[in-house]
């Protein structure tokens, strides 16, 4: 018998290979949970399948907590396992530049993904480069029409989350320049949460939606002998 754990995505890449090993790989049917795994609807968080009671845990990121925190209010979820520990975008442009440098982004036409933990991630290493964010001509389009504007020849470079990078360089449409990760380093970009009373997070009891039996119990060996971050 196995109870059934509900995981969604915010955003499905293999940038959370860490994430589709783990269900993949049967880490948690070894537990005694049948995974099922979603994508969250364009536009919307997983935090707020976990706010509304239809997701156990969701990968998410650190930045769904700035609005309420900004408001006084507690954030919806409490992050409780990382999943990578650096940014994973990249910066791509129309030629190969060894010698890239940030400040030649100024005056530039840039799609910049407007995701809030992306965007905050690259006006940080903006700051970190010593470039100010207000003198690139940052272009918002829809994170999922991005790669098709960047293609039809629109913007200087491009802001994207990997593989989408790697893929425009194999197909010889763009040329990878910097990646964000290495001008920030190290930090808490994507993670797991669950909502902030759930007792997978650390919490008693008495919340919604309440986790799979077994999850109560103990911490499962999978999250003991997975893979380490990204």
């Amino acid at each position: 018998m196995s109870d059934e754990i509900n995981i969604q995505f915010t955003r499905f890449s293999a940038f959370y290979s860490p994430l589709i090993a783990t269900i993949a790989g049967g880490f948690l049917r070894d537990e005694g949970l049948t995974p099922r795994h979603s994508i969250a609807p364009l536009g919307k968080s997983a935090i707020e399948g976990v706010a509304a009671g239809t997701v156990h845990v969701c990968q998410s990121a650190p930045s769904q907590g700035f609005g309420p925190l900004e408001k006084g209010q507690t954030p919806p979820a409490v992050h409780f396992a990382q999943i990578n520990e650096m940014d994973g975008f990249f910066l791509t442009g129309r030629a190969p530049d060894p010698g890239f440098a940030w400040d030649k982004l100024e005056g530039k036409r840039v799609l910049v993904d407007h995701g809030g933990q992306p965007l905050a991630m690259f006006k940080y290493a903006c700051h970190k480069r010593g470039l100010d964010f207000a003198a690139i001509q940052a272009v918002n389009v829809p994170s999922d029409q991005m790669d098709a504007a960047f293609r039809r020849g629109e913007g200087d470079y491009i802001h994207q989350q990997g593989p989408a990078p790697q893929q425009l360089e194999h197909d010889r449409v763009g040329h990878v320049v910097a990646s964000v990760g290495q001008a920030i380093g190290p930090l808490a970009f994507s993670s797991l949460a669950a909502g902030s009373c759930a007792p997978i997070a650390r919490r008693a009891r008495g919340c919604w939606p309440p986790p799979p039996p077994r999850l109560r119990r103990r911490r499962p060996r999978s999250s003991r002998r997975s893979t380490p971050p990204c």
